[in-house]
């Protein structure tokens, strides 16, 4: 195994950020050798949040980090499923033994919560600071250090990377002529519970501008969401009680499962996304990651593994791309540039597409959508796993540190 270079303090990063992506770079950018400082806004690292779904690619980047396994170990691996109507009927199945052949590896799912847990053991307990609101005040350039203004002071830094998210105040001071995210058109909803006495395949449904996705995890506790078209900015009194209302006709276990809920269960977030993408992930001796740099509906489970593949790419660019007459840093955050902003952007490009197949609003253009993939399916099985070609099964550039198990 490749072991970490000495560290000095001359090789300083500060992250600012201490979700998936920051602690995704925190931990990539310590094994590579530098002295990391991870700023988080929030009291604690506690997640605000529930699951999500780690596809081949994002798990292979955690094998650079060591702990693929581990992660493979603690989440749920997804077992056969498929796609079902509103009235329960299956439209489409899916083998999961399929699936991991043609990318390489399983799709899991977890708690975030263990994921960030994870990610922090990887860095030493000195470098996360909560309760530390930062702002960046000089992105610095080739000749001087970047500058981070703390309420304990400024720190100085060869790099900051700004894991700050979708509605990062970094990618305002670097890009103040860029838009911004924009309003996906849907709003969604998330929980983790126990169901007790509820046996289940893993589904996602697809209704007339709505969808419902439930699955179970390692632990016995069911995650499950939900997707309506919707205006932005709305927000029930009880989200339950909305769920319901927009849910509780629907096929078993989603009755169940809104009935073993409580209000304070369930969690709400419009979606956004980047309709422009950005000239560039950096600028100075800032880098741009995860939902700062590229936000995209959550059509495609892309969001959390797109930003741990950033950080696996920003800590280890390239040798090839560091052999011009500037500054190591500026080498390396233009790889990191050259490398991620075309993936992202086509990924997020991809999800908005399909964005706009599943949540249909039109009833008569969403049952033939439904029919035509119930006919595409019998004929051609396979076929719809094509949409996660050259998405899970892109591959980091350094060779994995641990093995790939099975269950």
């Amino acid at each position: 195994m490749p072991q970490p270079q000495p560290r000095s303090p001359r090789h300083r990063a500060v992250v600012l950020g201490g979700g998936i992506g920051g602690l995704a770079a925190a931990a990539a950018l310590h094994r590579s050798g530098r002295q990391v400082t991870v700023l988080e806004r929030a009291p604690s690292l506690k997640p605000v949040g529930a699951a999500l779904s780690l596809s081949p690619n994002a798990l292979r980047a955690l094998d650079v980090l060591g702990v693929g396994d581990r992660i493979r170990d603690l989440a749920a691996w997804q077992g056969d499923g498929g796609l079902r109507a509103p009235s329960g009927r299956w439209i489409s199945r899916t083998d999961a033994a399929a699936a991991a052949e043609r990318f390489g590896g399983p799709l899991v799912l977890l708690h975030r919560a263990t994921l960030i847990d994870t990610l922090a053991a990887l860095l030493p307990p000195e470098a996360v600071r909560t309760d530390a609101p930062a702002r960046l005040t000089d992105p610095g350039d080739a000749h001087r250090p970047a500058r981070v203004s703390t309420p304990d002071g400024e720190l100085e830094a060869d790099l900051v990377v700004a894991a700050d998210g979708i509605h990062s105040a970094t990618r305002r001071t670097l890009f103040p002529g860029h838009p911004g995210p924009v309003y996906s058109g849907f709003t969604t909803w998330r929980l983790v519970i126990s169901v007790p006495g509820v046996a289940f395949a893993s589904h996602e449904t697809w209704g007339a501008g709505r969808i419902w996705g439930t699955h179970p995890l390692k632990d016995g506790r069911v995650y499950a969401y939900a997707a309506a078209m919707t205006s932005p900015g709305g927000h029930a009194a009880d989200e339950r009680a909305e769920l319901l209302r927009r849910f509780g006709h629907w096929h078993d276990p989603i009755p169940a499962v809104l009935a073993a809920a409580r209000p304070e269960d369930v969690l709400r977030h419009d979606v956004h996304h980047f309709a422009e993408p950005l000239p560039a992930f950096h600028r100075g001796r800032v880098a741009l990651l995860g939902d700062a740099a590229h936000p995209m509906p959550p059509t495609l489970g892309q969001g959390g593994n797109q930003a741990i593949e950033d950080a696996v790419v920003l800590a280890f660019p390239h040798a090839r791309l560091r052999s011009s007459g500037r500054t190591p840093i500026a080498d390396d955050l233009a790889a990191y540039t050259a490398a991620r902003l075309p993936r992202a952007t086509a990924v997020t490009r991809q999800a908005v597409r399909v964005a706009r197949v599943n949540m249909m609003g039109n009833r008569a253009g969403a049952a033939v959508r439904n029919a035509v993939i119930a006919a595409v399916s019998r004929a051609r099985p396979g076929l719809l796993l094509r949409g996660f070609d050259g998405i899970a099964d892109w591959r980091p550039e350094q060779p994995p540190y641990a093995a790939v198990r099975q269950p």
